[in-house]
């Protein structure tokens, strides 16, 4: 007899509260205790979010970070801290999964770009071709950011989450290290760092278990020709 995740997950939710369903949940790797439902974007979402001057939507993505056959593709979005006054950038790449963890002084548009464009250009040129975002207003300055990095940003539609799966996964790993209630102003960039290395050196499932940092060394070896 074989069983998908997807029958094991149904099994572990409708359980009724108890020890039983907390161990089980404990278990699964975002430790999440119900199932996020996914919200169809609406003509009043889109208001609510307001609108960010001269984007390029996800549509207009080429093919090619669809299928993740060439790297240098990311996906973005921010880890709110304590009562949404603190924030964690984070980046992923999706052909590898590596995964930029930025500190964060403010979550304004003009401190976001400042802290993105500094950590993509630790990157390789070669690694740093396209960024998919949500419509945050943290990305209002994705043109300046353009005009520094040579990366185009792509915005997700309102609402949808699964657009940027690599990110929302990788935001869940990363959520075990910093809970909901962490106060960022309270984390030392080392710290952030830290998980950064161990997140990288970490076996995915989706890469064929080998570890994010190990796939993109191959990779820039690859680009060089070392």
């Amino acid at each position: 007899m074989q069983l998908s995740p997807e029958t094991i997950y149904q099994y572990i939710y409708v359980l009724p509260r108890g020890s039983l369903k907390a161990a089980l949940i404990k278990g699964l790797r975002q430790q999440r205790k119900y199932r996020r439902k996914r919200k169809i974007a609406t003509a009043k979402t889109e208001e609510t979010r307001g609108k960010i001057a001269d984007m390029l939507s996800i549509e207009e993505r080429p093919a090619e970070v669809a299928d993740r056959t060439v790297p240098g593709h990311w996906e973005g979005d921010l880890i709110m801290g304590k009562y949404k006054q603190t924030a964690m950038g984070t980046l992923v790449e999706r052909t590898t999964r590596y995964t930029l963890m930025v500190p964060l002084k403010a979550k304004d548009a003009v401190s976001v770009r400042k802290a993105y464009v500094k950590a993509i250009r630790t990157l390789p040129k070669e690694f740093a071709k396209s960024l998919t975002y949500d419509q945050g207003k943290e990305m209002s300055d994705h043109k300046k950011f353009t005009l520094a990095t040579g990366m185009k940003v792509y915005f997700a539609h309102p609402g949808s989450p699964w657009e940027r799966g690599t990110n929302e996964n990788t935001n869940g790993l990363i959520r075990q290290y910093f809970p909901k209630g962490t106060d960022f102003r309270t984390v030392s960039t080392k710290e952030i760092k830290r998980v950064q290395r161990e997140l990288n050196g970490r076996p995915r499932a989706a890469i064929g278990y080998r570890k994010p940092d190990e796939v993109i060394q191959q990779l820039v070896a690859l680009k060089t020709g070392d």
